[in-house]
């Protein structure tokens, strides 16, 4: 059987990418979400603009990619770049910055709010704990970028 290529590999972290974004504050996943406290926290019309904001980059990469599979011009290869380094730099500066080094107490108040009895196999800094379900994909983003670098 052959190996899937890393183009084919990054199509499948990228629909993972979009469902986890479009699914992951509407789908109970037990212990992985809390979705009464977000709901909570979060109007539902919050959430779905959320939601739709956040996935259509992300969506529309995948679409593109799918598109001009498996020969990506480079206008796509650019597009994921970007978009892919924004987002690694969006998750350090939301989740890993104020883990690791400094406080945010507002933001530290809203995901022990919204992550209340999630699983986290991290102990708590500065308020918070990354939960397993985010770190996940944390994962699958820097993946997606060392995959993207491979091309």
């Amino acid at each position: 059987m052959p190996r899937p290529s890393i183009e084919a590999i990054l199509i499948a972290l990228q629909a993972a990418q979009v469902v986890f974004l479009l699914l992951h504050d509407w789908v109970p996943l037990g212990r992985l979400s809390n979705l009464t406290a977000v709901h909570a926290v979060d109007s539902r019309s919050k959430l779905l603009r959320t939601t739709l904001f956040s996935a259509l980059p992300f969506a529309a990469g995948l679409g593109f990619s799918v598109a001009t599979f498996p020969d990506w011009p480079i206008w796509v290869r650019i597009y994921l770049d970007v978009l892919y380094a924004v987002t690694l730099y969006a998750v350090l500066r939301a989740w890993w910055t104020p883990y690791l080094s400094s406080s945010d107490s507002p933001r530290a108040e809203r995901y022990r709010t919204r992550f209340a009895g999630t699983l986290s196999f991290l102990p708590q800094r500065h308020g918070f704990a990354p939960d397993v379900l985010h770190t996940v994909y944390h994962g699958v983003v820097v993946a997606t970028l060392v995959l993207l670098a491979m091309l």
